[in-house]
């Protein structure tokens, strides 16, 4: 690992590493992806697939018949569904407590101001698949959008290259879970499909989950046309340590980073002792070398890493400091994995600094409002002048008779009743 001083020309270095880059020419292919599924539909769909994934899947078969979902369960261990129903009831545990709640609040008299909560319709889930099936990704984004209310959940996951099947393990956890819609489908037409709708796929409200730097550039350039959860790139952890942890601990998360592709490894820490014991156990990676514990976590919240592990003295005082972090992981014995499987919060997380201003998946990334805005006409009264002032700085001549409209019968009425009075005298 290379070993550096930590300043802001050390966030520069490790930034080349983390941010998300604009490929020109993977843009190009993913957009002539894009408009060719929009274009032209499950046809676009079946070519891309036998192009890219190397096998030709008939019309009929890009969704996931019933029949194929239930021969699923004849594939898997027995001992499979006992450990997802723990699994499971961890990551719904967490979301129902994660819900947010219709309000109502009254101001003045006359004026009543609220948000009503509503769940999505429809949303599609990606599940990257093919060679190595991310199953935990199925709980893991499905949990949250059931949570949530969600009536429609559309997976969509690659078919593996050999046998053109999907993975049991994840039609079984889908099954369980209550999705019936499956789509053989992978990569950038994957996302295409959900976001324009083909024939045999719906389109979707929003799509979710992570993928590989096809399906990546795919959401960021549909966002618009549907909803997305966030732009993930490779993996990472920063860990944060002093004297007090194992470096076997560090060594083993470290590494458990580059089993993803372009998976990156962190450590920030002030201990000269670990920072000779860790520099030549990882070949990649960097250890930011830092004063104290407040600079520990200053670096950390200026990479914005997608997972933070915390192993030193005062865990949780340290933890309290992190602001910029997809998850954040206290003490010695709270490994990434145990995140990315079994504690309970979402494992599709902000990446690459995006942790400033994005957030870990969650039950509310489900959900929209509606604004609630109700004035009687004592209450609209009270503001007209202000309203009209401000149409007329920006001349918006119409909005000021909008306004008005509703006090011409009033003002009117208060005209004859002038003149009347005006008559008899």
């Amino acid at each position: 690992m290379q070993v550096i001083q930590w300043d802001k020309t050390a966030l520069r270095r490790i930034n080349r590493e983390l941010q998300i880059t604009i490929d020109k020419a993977l843009f190009k292919k993913v957009n002539r992806i894009l408009w060719e599924v929009k274009d032209r539909g499950d046809l676009a769909v079946r070519r891309f697939t036998r192009e890219f994934d190397g096998i030709d899947i008939p019309l009929k078969k890009l969704r996931v018949t019933e029949g194929e979902i239930n021969r699923a369960f004849e594939k898997i261990s027995v001992q499979f569904v006992p450990i997802l129903k723990l699994i499971t009831e961890n990551v719904r545990q967490y979301y129902e407590k994660d819900l947010r709640n219709s309000f109502r609040i009254k101001g003045k008299d006359g004026v009543l101001l609220g948000k009503n909560y509503f769940p999505m319709n429809r949303v599609g889930i990606y599940v990257p698949g093919g060679q190595a099936p991310l199953v935990s990704t199925v709980y893991m984004t499905v949990i949250p959008a059931k949570v949530a209310g969600v009536k429609e959940i559309a997976l969509a996951t690659p078919p593996n290259r050999e046998t053109g099947e999907i993975d049991p393990h994840i039609l079984v956890v889908a099954s369980l879970l209550g999705v019936k819609e499956i789509y053989r489908i992978g990569g950038a037409q994957a996302i295409g499909a959900l976001a324009f709708g083909t024939r045999t796929v719906p389109k979707v409200d929003k799509i979710v989950g992570p993928g590989n730097p096809y399906v990546t550039e795919a959401k960021r350039q549909v966002y618009g046309y549907t909803g997305i959860d966030l732009i993930a790139g490779p993996s990472e952890v920063c860990i944060i340590a002093d004297s007090s942890a194992n470096p076997n601990y560090i060594t083993c998360d470290l590494l458990a980073q580059t089993e993803h592709f372009g998976g990156l490894g962190v450590l920030i820490t002030p201990s000269a002792k670990l920072i000779e014991i860790m520099r030549r156990r990882v070949d990649s990676g960097f250890i930011l070398q830092v004063k104290n514990m407040d600079e520990a976590c200053e670096a950390a919240n200026e990479i914005a890493p997608e997972h933070v592990e915390i192993m030193t003295e005062k865990a949780r005082t340290v933890a309290e400091k992190i602001t910029n972090a997809g998850s954040v992981f206290v003490g010695h014995y709270s490994p990434t994995v145990i995140g990315d499987y079994i504690a309970g919060p979402s494992h599709v997380l902000p990446t690459a600094g995006t942790a400033k201003y994005f957030s870990a998946l969650s039950a509310s990334d489900f959900i929209k409002s509606t604004q609630i805005i109700e004035y009687n006409k004592e209450a609209l009264a009270r503001v007209r002048d202000h309203v009209r002032k401000l149409t007329e700085i920006e001349g918006l001549v119409l909005h000021r008779i909008s306004l008005e409209a509703r006090f011409n019968d009033t003002d009117k009425s208060k005209e004859k009743e002038t003149g009347n009075s005006e008559t008899k005298g």
